[in-house]
C-alpha cells in the first residue's frame, strides 16, 4: 500500500515539473523581442541649381560581403563586431542604397526620370554604378560610408567616376538614429554623384 502511495506521489510530482518546465518555455518565448525592420531614405533638399532634364539609371550596387547582411552589423572594436539579429534591414542593401540614391537624384536634379531597375519605354542617358567599399555602424557615436562610384554617359560614352567619403554623428543610442544617419552620408554621396552628372550634360566650352 505504502509503494503504490509513494508510487503515485512520484508520478503527480512528474507530471508537476513537466508543467513548470513547459510554462517557464513559454514564459522565455513569449519574452523575446521581436525583430525591428529599417530602411535607408532619400533626405537630399534641393541645391538651387537648375533640373537636369536627364534619364538616369542608378545600379548595379555592390557592398562587401562582411557587411551585406539583413541584420546591423556594429563595430564594437578595431576587429571585432556584433550581429545585431533583433535589427534588421527591411530588403537587401543594395537595393536600399540603389533606391535611396535614386530618390535623393530626383530631388538633387530636378528630374522623375530615375529608375533602378530596366523599365519599358525608359531610356537611360546616364548610368550609375556604386562600389560600397565601407558601411560602418558605431552604435551611438557614428556612421562611416565610403564608395568609388562612375556615371557613364550612354552605351559605351564617356565615363566620369569619383569617390565619396562620408562621416555621420548618430543622433542618440538608437537604431532609427544608425539608419537616418546613414541616410544622410548616401544624400551626400548622391550630391557627388549629380555634380558629376551635370558636368557631363553641360560641359565647359
Amino acid at each position: 500500500m505504502r509503494a503504490a502511495v509513494r508510487s503515485a506521489i512520484a508520478k503527480v510530482t512528474m507530471v508537476g515539473l513537466i508543467a513548470l518546465i513547459a510554462l517557464a518555455a513559454a514564459s522565455g518565448c513569449s519574452t523575446t523581442a521581436p525583430a525591428r525592420f529599417y530602411t535607408l531614405d532619400s533626405t537630399a533638399t534641393p541645391d538651387g541649381t537648375p533640373a537636369a532634364h536627364v534619364a538616369v539609371m542608378v545600379g548595379p550596387v555592390s557592398i562587401p560581403a562582411a557587411d551585406d547582411q539583413p541584420q546591423f552589423v556594429l563595430r564594437v572594436a578595431p576587429n571585432r563586431v556584433e550581429v545585431d539579429e533583433f535589427n534588421r534591414w527591411v530588403a537587401p542593401l543594395n537595393d536600399g542604397i540603389a533606391r535611396a540614391v535614386a530618390g535623393d537624384l530626383v530631388v538633387l536634379l530636378g528630374t522623375p526620370d530615375v529608375a533602378t531597375a530596366p523599365m519599358a519605354n525608359f531610356n537611360a542617358q546616364y548610368y550609375v554604378s556604386i562600389d560600397v567599399q565601407r558601411f560602418e555602424s558605431t552604435r551611438g557615436a557614428s556612421t562611416l560610408l565610403e564608395a568609388v562610384w562612375a556615371v557613364r554617359k550612354g552605351a559605351g560614352g564617356q565615363t566620369r567616376s569619383g569617390r565619396t567619403v562620408a562621416r555621420e554623428v548618430v543622433a542618440g543610442d538608437g537604431f532609427d538614429a544608425l539608419a537616418a544617419a546613414h541616410s544622410r552620408a548616401l544624400a551626400r554621396m548622391s550630391a557627388d554623384i549629380a555634380a558629376a552628372i551635370r558636368t557631363q550634360a553641360h560641359p565647359r566650352r
